[in-house]
């Protein structure tokens, strides 16, 4: 494993986009961190070292793809204690480099893509049947209500132990936003996302996957119409990045 001290120079913020390979590749990863430099991707493909790569950066239906070309200048293989694999990605050219400053300042948003708190505040919808993964999600928005929110913005969070009581909730009031597993009892992660895309009054709802399953899983959850897809064991700082992008919380 070899890494870069240019990468090191630059900044390194916690930044969750999706990644499209627009050379063909027919699948999809996230980004872990982005700086001006490059970025670091999450992703069990086998890129060698140097090898240029074709990227479109992109958060569903907030940022519009963002086209680059960089250079695979390190590998992280899958580490125990949680650490997934990935590749960190160098940016040469200077163009490109500031696409890159671009999205990590506040223009990189277009103005429609920020909003006014909803009246009420915000619903969370948290479909998970492991208590010790509900309680770290729920930590996370916590501190997004005290931080970002100051306190000021109600944060509501609502539990579902599988995708049946999940979708039962979902028809029954209105949420801002959907965080799922996909391997769950009664109804699984996979039939939720189905049926949330194929209800008219849902099919817009924002959903984020956070999972354990390899590339089949998220292939599929994102053919589905998932918005992001994470692969567990996550980390505290991407799932607050991912919420507040979904929620268009600055």
């Amino acid at each position: 494993m070899t890494r870069e001290s240019d990468q090191r120079d630059c900044p390194r913020i916690p930044f969750v986009l999706r990644v499209d390979y627009p050379d063909q590749r027919s699948f999809s990863d996230a980004t872990e961190n982005l700086s001006k430099g490059g970025i670091f991707i999450q992703t069990e493909s086998k890129l060698p070292i140097g090898e240029k790569v074709p990227l479109s950066l992109s958060f569903p239906d907030l940022l519009d793809p963002v086209e680059i070309v960089g250079r695979v200048a390190w590998v992280r293989p899958e580490q125990a204690g949680g650490r997934g694999a990935g590749v960190g990605i160098a940016v040469d050219s200077e163009v490109h480099r500031q696409h890159l400053e671009r999205l990590l300042t506040a223009e990189a948003q277009p103005s429609e893509g920020t909003q006014t708190p909803p009246a009420g505040g915000f619903r969370v919808l948290i479909v998970e049947d492991n208590p010790h993964i509900i309680e770290m999600y729920s930590y996370v928005l916590k501190k997004l209500a005290a931080n970002e929110l100051k306190g000021t913005v109600p944060l509501e969070v609502h539990f579902a132990p599988d995708g049946h009581n999940a979708l039962n909730q979902l028809l029954a009031t209105s949420f801002n936003l959907v965080m799922t597993d996909l391997y769950m009892p009664v109804m699984d992660g996979f039939q939720l996302l189905e049926r949330i895309r194929a209800e008219p009054s849902l099919s817009k709802m924002p959903v984020v996957a956070i999972s354990a399953g390899g590339r089949d899983a998220q292939e599929r959850a994102l053919k589905l119409g998932v918005d992001i897809y994470l692969r567990k064991p996550v980390k505290f700082a991407e799932v607050l990045e991912t919420v507040k992008q979904l929620l268009r919380i600055k």
